[in-house]
């Protein structure tokens, strides 16, 4: 908490006023975090949560060490739980030029550069929204219902992590393993690397885990395993646009036509996805931020033997490389690892 505090006292002092206010509300909003859990095993022991809360946070210390023991780094992390009175634990902001993809960063000391930041209050997300909108930037917008602070503070389970279908054992473990994976593997100013090696990890590992627990065959596995595919349908869909828009904004035709085409294909994405937000390039930077170099990773585990403490290890090596800026194509960063071969530990 020290460290975390330190940090924060840092940027309070390094950042103009609209950061100092961003870094403030961050503070405050951990603050309230870290002031209202209370821990997981005092709840079970006096039984404060029933039904499927009870069940869904029984589940945690189990989970965590089948994270550990496939190399994930024990932490104490999501050994207490708070009780949201909202659906979202924090609001996503996100931004990208109108015409190009190219993502709009903030800059922090120490912490590095991010493609988004998270608002604990919707109203100073909304506002914070409506100010880059009318700077001219693509703008998207979304809930969160959990996200990591990577070693900065002690995550909390949090009640907008729970779900109630027969695929919420999967969706925690998803989450848990997903957040985890921050605190294990992080490179400060590189939004997709981290992003995408968490989703990689979490996507597998959450499946192995409702395999072994609740068995293959089993109704809960079976559920969360349809949602995941439902999910990288979902995901191809978002890659294919991006690829038409790039393809449209890289064409010699006048931005007049750029604009009314890239409206015409956000149009039809929206409705075929039904979204419930707005949909914009902006949208479609965060999910290229979530899933990049996904078939590279995989490869890289298997020429680790699927061990993934040797994977970890050979993707610290990317932590020395020098980068000029955030990177995005995470399969050109991960192909020189595949050939030199899998890092002994």
């Amino acid at each position: 908490m020290k460290r975390a505090l330190g940090a924060i006292g840092v940027l309070l002092l390094s950042t103009g006023c609209t950061m100092t206010h961003y870094v403030a509300q961050a503070s405050a909003g951990q603050d309230e975090l870290s002031r209202r859990a209370v821990p997981i095993e005092t709840l079970l022991e006096g039984h404060h949560v029933e039904g499927k809360t009870r069940v869904l946070l029984s589940e945690i210390a189990d989970l965590k060490k089948f994270g550990e023991e496939r190399g994930l780094k024990p932490t104490p992390n999501y050994t207490t739980y708070v009780r949201l009175d909202r659906p979202s634990v924090a609001w996503n902001v996100s931004a990208c030029a109108p015409l190009a993809f190219r993502p709009k960063t903030w800059v922090f000391p120490i912490a590095g550069s991010f493609t988004s930041l998270n608002w604990f209050h919707k109203e100073e997300a909304d506002a914070f929204a409506k100010d880059l909108s009318a700077q001219g930037w693509d703008v998207d917008q979304r809930g969160l219902t959990a996200f990591s602070t990577a070693g900065w503070f002690h995550d909390p389970i949090v009640s907008s992590m729970l779900s109630r279908g027969p695929e919420a054992r999967g969706r925690l473990a998803n989450v848990v393993l997903h957040e985890s994976t921050h605190a294990t593997f992080f490179v400060p100013g590189q939004s997709a690397l981290n992003e995408s090696v968490a989703n990689f990890v979490g996507d597998h590992l959450s499946l192995e885990y409702m395999e072994s627990r609740a068995g293959k065959d089993s109704k809960e596995t079976r559920a969360y395993a349809d949602a995941e595919q439902r999910g990288r349908e979902r995901v191809k869909t978002l890659h294919e646009a991006y690829i038409a828009l790039d393809h449209i904004y890289g064409s010699k035709v006048s931005d007049d036509e750029k604009r009314a085409a890239k409206a015409e294909l956000l149009r039809k994405l929206s409705a075929e996805l039904k979204f419930q937000r707005p949909v914009n390039k902006a949208t479609l930077i965060q999910y290229r931020t979530y899933n990049s170099g996904q078939e590279e990773l995989a490869a890289l585990l298997t020429a680790c033997d699927g061990n993934y403490g040797r994977f970890f290890h050979s993707l610290e090596t990317l932590r020395a490389q020098p980068k000029a800026g955030q990177t995005f194509d995470i399969g050109e960063m991960v192909t020189p690892l595949i050939r030199a071969g899998c890092s002994p530990q």
